[in-house]
């Protein structure tokens, strides 16, 4: 049995990932200061005596014996982050240098959940590692994006002058059950728009194309990739399908039977034509991980989730 700290663990993505480290036998701290991450995400898990719950903002230090780092913490979608972008830049940033300097002192071994928007709109397609981006570092996406270069960069420092044990992950745009309805993400934009019969709103044209990755396959990568030896990244985590913005919303449409509307809205500052991994490295270093949930099948379980809590009417 580990003892695993997870930042940013009561939020989508991060409650997904302490109930798959429970389940695997370890012991787990879940961080979370709840600026998008929710309590009913890990609240199936508060009776599991391996499982303990701590509300703390990684902004500021915190101090624990623990064995391995995942550390998640960060407001990852445009609503979100653009809210308040200074507090974006300090989590991504300040969170980084308070885990790097949890995981020297302790000698663990942290994750660094990075993202695919490091690559900004790219001019390589698809997207590899060695590819250093496209971003505009003054535009309404910086916070986020040069946020989590910058947070790399500290990793890679840590490692080279410090020996550090890390892991970079890049994580592509990724969906499924405990997503939030209003935190402007596509899927989830468009599957609550489908179920409600209001227009799925486009910005742009629709033809801007994104792959879409189900959580369970993501974080089946994040735990292969801790399980490494002598590979630290960064590496892409993400279904390598592309799908048109167009393709998503005629699949929901589908896929919920909605009578609902197409409406074009004007495009988005700075947001990507394309965005697709190369996860050849992925492949080959992480014991053959590769997605095996399909778009059709993820957002089936996805919708599913929404319908129940639409009927709950336990949406926020």
């Amino acid at each position: 049995m580990k003892r695993i700290l997870v930042t940013g663990g009561a939020g989508f993505i991060g409650s997904h990932l302490c109930k798959r480290l429970l389940d695997d036998g370890n012991e787990v701290i879940c961080l979370d200061n709840y600026f998008t991450g929710r309590k009913k995400n890990i609240i199936s898990l508060l009776d599991n005596p391996y499982f303990e719950l701590v509300r703390h903002d990684v902004t500021f230090p915190y101090y624990v014996e623990v064995d391995e780092i995942y550390n998640l913490a960060c407001p990852a979608s445009p609503v979100h982050y653009q809210h308040d972008p200074i507090s974006t830049v300090k989590t991504s940033v300040s969170g980084a240098i308070n885990m790097l300097g949890l995981a020297k002192r302790t000698g663990a071994c942290i994750l660094q959940a990075s993202t695919s928007e490091v690559y900004g709109d790219p001019i390589i397609h698809p997207q590899k590692e060695d590819y250093w981006g496209n971003v505009n570092p003054i535009g309404i996406r910086a916070c986020y994006d040069e946020g989590k270069r910058c947070a790399e960069t500290l990793f890679m420092d840590y490692h080279h002058q410090n020996n550090l044990d890390i892991k970079i992950v890049r994580i592509f745009n990724t969906y499924g059950p405990k997503m939030t309805p209003n935190d402007g993400r596509v899927v989830s934009n468009f599957i609550i728009q489908a179920l409600t019969g209001k227009d799925l709103t486009i910005h742009g044209d629709g033809l801007q194309t994104r792959s879409f990755q189900h959580v369970h396959d993501l974080i089946d990568g994040m735990v292969c990739m801790m399980g490494t030896k002598n590979f630290i990244g960064p590496v892409n985590i993400g279904n390598p399908n592309e799908f048109t913005i167009l393709e998503l919303a005629n699949t929901i449409l589908e896929l919920t039977d909605s009578n609902s509307n197409i409406k074009y809205l004007p495009s988005v500052q700075d947001d990507p034509k394309q965005r697709c991994p190369d996860i050849s490295l992925a492949n080959e270093k992480l014991n053959g991980w590769n997605p095996s949930i399909s778009l059709k099948e993820g957002l089936k379980n996805t919708i599913d989730y929404f319908e129940k809590e639409l009927f709950n009417n336990d949406l926020m």
